[in-house]
């Protein structure tokens, strides 16, 4: 680094290459690539320091001390940026604005300790103007942003290393709980708890068209002699009616549909029109920009957040983790300019619209998610620079930006009341259309809607003919209506996000992490956008609300980040209030103390739930299943039936119970003799999945009959052999998987044969003459000659490959073509090689690569969200770890042991 440079540090190695580009060359760039630091494992903590960070790597008893370590790639960054500072006359710290940037920036003082003056960059958007406003407007450390950090990362290792334990034992190994993970899944898990306990209410209404000249229009009834008729909401959760309203059964909606269908026409008996105006939503947050992007976009809340980095990265976004709706004046007049460019003068209100900042802590990002810059790029300007779901979320972000400064969109309502005779009954129809008299901001935008209870009492939109009271309109196509009330919706990412955000649960940039741990850990699978909670959930919950009832509170839960937020502002202390959390206050009962006195846990209890009077649903060490106890053997051993996998918890009722208790058992089957030896086969459904197997035949009966008499002469049995005689060991059955496009209930003999007959010899190589095989193994169908082993494309291939073929697929390069496809994504150069980074797909999974090092996706993680960053971090730890050593074989020595002494 040339002398007199000033060297700036980002996060990120996107960021790096913009922000260098701005600064020129008086500024050296480099990038830290996230956290260099963080709390030890426990392996991690010298001998003479166990004794006081060994539990938690923290010292509770002196300030809740942490003790921090630099990871592998932490350190290799470090000594980067230390060769760096040497040449450098001030060091600029710009990492991001809020709690977690600050407290990278601190960690890099610590580890740096420059000699150098050090200031403070922050900026919220990566343009040239905010690049060089950031640089002449720099500010000390936070360092109460930072104390908020290091207590929250504090918090969640004392909550979770304290109270996960107890479910590895009361519920499985590997479970874990959490501050905000633990109160996410218990909402998740008591959205269920509703579903089945609801009960579902039937009640009929009447539809039916009234014609007017050739324009038509549907209408409900609403009031049968002067009783207003019942509609879904009338009904609470278990069925039973809110308020004094008229039911029609089936029987009572036709007779009554039979009349009005018999009088044929009805009179107009009221006409009601009603202006009304719609504003539009505030500027994006993080927590609405991850709801829309689930709405609209059908996008994670993980991966949108992966997105919108790379939009704020790439310069094209304000940052992205903000609790603000406010905008900056630049932002409010080049939303406005655009408006009226594209939609005229009208488009825009007089005045500008402010939209209130509720975010309670003022040190994060003080403006909303919106395009960088004076003038907004607007989205067919920038197609050609981004990827797909870039684009897609930048239009989203572009539209929702302009539109909050637009004008009110104005309707008018207009409902028709329609009044019939039926057979001496007084019936009344309604019916209702909206027209938009000027449409204001909903040219540009209008907000998604999470999923309804029920359509059945949804207004229609619709438009309705010029008629008067008094007009004799035609009536046809008379239709009695059954409905059925539903149960809530189960919470999709969006309305979870939200969900938690009205709660006060966790901080908006936490959410994405928050969904992708539930997901990971098992407490929560996807049907679609509907997250359903797994009987492994019910469990945790149970414990925590039973045991720990006070953490997993959502009053409590929220009022942690309000703690949070006022040590961010500098209102409290951190470690008074560690203290208070852990070891108890006049006000709270603490952690320890809640944990050294859980008293007597009941495993059994816990993982039991009766399923009506037919049998008890038991979460066990391999999942979930049923247990039926014979009520007239109470000293049998009890019966366990398999659940499915994609059996919800609510469709778990007694009668789907009864149902798979009654259900013939899977995988006894038999297929049919095997003509080469005699055995059985037939087909099962094991733990690992479904398969064939050969069996013996059953044994002929141990009596015979005698010709003569006809009695029965007894056989006699076996001698007993001799204790201590040597048993033959049976031999093992033949057994082999079915293939994933097979059934247990379509396999027949033919096939099951076949399979058993794997692995198949396809011929000899005519070179080596070793015998080339087909086989099946853990990963998938592969060929083998001797040592040598080669992927097949198909399953299929195991039974049709030829010998010809399998020669064609050996004389390919075993790493060419086929042990890896073509890149799935390509990103920009790697900041350390400079070579082109790359995700492909190889035969042990997916993995990124800068052509120089290879480094494995972690499982749990979607190689398709992975983001430029994630990818440089990757290749970072694995060029960090070195090659793997190889292996040498090691020197046998035997050490002659001396005879015992007489």
């Amino acid at each position: 680094m040339a002398e007199g440079k000033k060297l700036v540090i980002v996060e990120s190695p996107t960021k790096m290459r913009s922000i260098q580009g701005y600064l020129g060359d008086g500024y050296e760039v480099l990038s830290s690539v996230g956290h260099i630091r963080d709390l030890a494992d426990k392996k991690d903590i010298p001998a003479d320091k166990k004794q006081a960070y060994g539990k938690y790597s923290i010292d509770i008893d002196n300030g809740f001390d942490p003790y921090y370590v630099e990871s592998e790639r932490g350190r290799k960054t470090v000594a980067e940026l230390k060769r760096a500072l040497k040449g450098a006359d001030e060091l600029l710290l710009a990492t991001d604005e809020d709690r977690e940037g600050e407290a990278i920036a601190w960690h890099l003082l610590e580890a740096l300790k420059p000699k150098v003056p050090v200031r403070r960059m922050v900026f919220h958007e990566i343009t040239k103007d905010a690049i060089r406003e950031a640089v002449d407007h720099t500010r000390e450390l936070d360092l109460a942003l930072v104390d908020a950090q290091e207590t929250r990362r504090i918090l969640d290792r004392l909550y979770g290393w304290d109270v996960s334990p107890v479910l590895w034992f009361k519920v499985q190994q590997g479970t874990s709980a959490g501050r905000v993970q633990s109160a996410a899944t218990r909402m998740v898990v008591e959205r269920e708890r509703d579903r089945m306990a609801f009960v579902s209410a039937s009640y009929w209404d009447i539809e039916t068209l009234a014609v007017k000249e050739a324009a038509s229009f549907a209408a409900r009834l609403a009031r049968v002699d002067g009783a207003p008729l019942a509609r879904g909401t009338d009904f609470d959760d278990h069925g039973e009616l809110k308020k004094a309203v008229l039911v029609l059964d089936e029987a009572g909606a036709r007779t009554l549909a039979a009349a009005i269908e018999a009088a044929a026409t009805a009179s107009v008996s009221n006409l009601e029109s009603k202006p009304g105006t719609r504003s539009p939503r505030a500027p994006f947050t993080t927590s609405t920009l991850q709801q829309e992007a689930g709405r609209k976009l059908s996008m994670s809340a993980k991966h949108a957040m992966s997105v919108a980095q790379r939009l704020y990265e790439k310069g094209f976004i304000t940052y992205m983790r903000t609790d603000s709706t406010a905008l900056s004046t630049q932002a409010v007049q080049a939303a406005r300019a655009q408006a009226v460019e594209m939609y005229g003068e009208k488009a825009v209100p007089l005045n500008p619209r402010l939209y209130a900042n509720k975010s309670k802590n003022a040190q994060e990002a003080h403006e909303a998610i919106r395009p960088s810059g004076e003038v907004f790029r607007k989205p067919s300007e920038v197609s050609g620079e981004l990827d797909r779901d870039e684009q897609r979320l930048y239009d989203l972000i572009w539209k929702r930006t302009m539109a909050s400064q637009m004008s009110d969109a104005k309707y008018e309502t207009t409902t028709v009341t329609l009044a019939v005779d039926a057979g001496g009954r007084r019936v009344e129809f309604t019916a209702s259309g909206t027209v938009y008299t000027f449409r204001g901001f909903l040219d540009a935008y209008e907000e998604g809607h999470d999923e309804k209870r029920s359509d059945a009492d949804k207004a229609e939109d619709q438009s309705l003919p010029a008629v008067a009271v008094g007009d004799v309109l035609r009536l046809k196509d008379v239709e009695p209506k059954g409905h059925s009330t539903s149960p809530k919706p189960r919470f999709t990412e969006a309305s979870l996000v939200k969900a938690l955000e009205e709660k006060g649960i966790g901080r908006p940039s936490t959410f994405a992490s928050i969904i992708d741990v539930i997901l990971n850990r098992g407490y929560v699978s996807k049907r679609g956008q509907a997250l359903i909670p797994s009987w492994l959930a019910f469990s945790v919950v149970r414990l925590l609300e039973e045991h720990f009832a006070d953490l997993v509170d959502y009053d409590f839960t929220a009022a942690l980040e309000d703690d949070l937020d006022a040590i961010a502002r500098g209102e409290q202390k951190r470690v008074d209030w560690l203290k208070d959390f852990y070891f108890g206050s006049a006000d709270q009962v603490g952690l320890r103390n809640i944990v050294e006195n859980l008293g007597e846990i009941d495993a059994r209890a816990l993982n039991s739930t009766p399923i009506g009077d037919v049998a008890t649903l038991r979460f066990g060490k391999y999942g979930p299943y049923l247990e039926i106890v014979d009520p007239t053997d109470a000293a049998a051993e009890p019966r366990r039936v398999n659940i499915p996998e994609d059996l919800a918890p609510d469709e778990l009722t007694p009668a789907k119970a009864q149902e798979l208790i009654d259900a013939p058992v899977a995988g006894d089957r038999v297929l049919g003799e095997n003509p080469a030896n005699g055995k059985l086969v037939v087909v099962k459904d094991g733990r690992y999945g479904p398969y064939v197997q050969e069996v013996d035949p059953p044994a002929p009966e141990t009596e015979s009959i005698d010709d003569a008499t006809g009695e029965v002469i007894d056989v006699p049995e076996p001698a007993p052999k001799k204790r201590g005689a040597k048993k033959d060991a049976a031999p093992k059955p033949r057994t082999a998987s079915l293939f994933k496009s097979m059934s247990v209930d379509t396999i027949d003999l033919e096939t099951a044969l076949r399979l058993l007959d794997l692995p198949r010899t396809v011929g000899a190589d005519p070179e080596s003459s070793e015998p080339i095989t087909a086989q099946n193994g853990r990963y998938g169908p592969y060929l083998k000659k001797g040592t040598d082993s080669r992927t097949l494309a198909s399953e299929q291939q195991l039974f049709d490959i030829t010998l010809d073929e399998a020669l064609a697929v050996y004389a390919q390069p075993k790493y060419g073509a086929r042990g890896a496809s073509s890149a799935l994504k390509e990103f920009e150069a790697d900041p350390v090689s400079g070579k082109p980074i790359k995700l492909k797909d190889g035969r042990f999974g997916p993995y990124v690569t800068d052509g120089e090092t290879n480094a494995t996706i972690p499982r749990g993680e979607d190689a398709m969200e992975i983001s430029f960053d994630r990818a440089v971090q990757l290749i970072a730890d694995k060029r960090a770890k070195g090659p793997a050593p190889k292996r040498t074989a090691a020197r046998r020595t035997t050490t002659r042991k001396a005879p015992a002494k007489k």
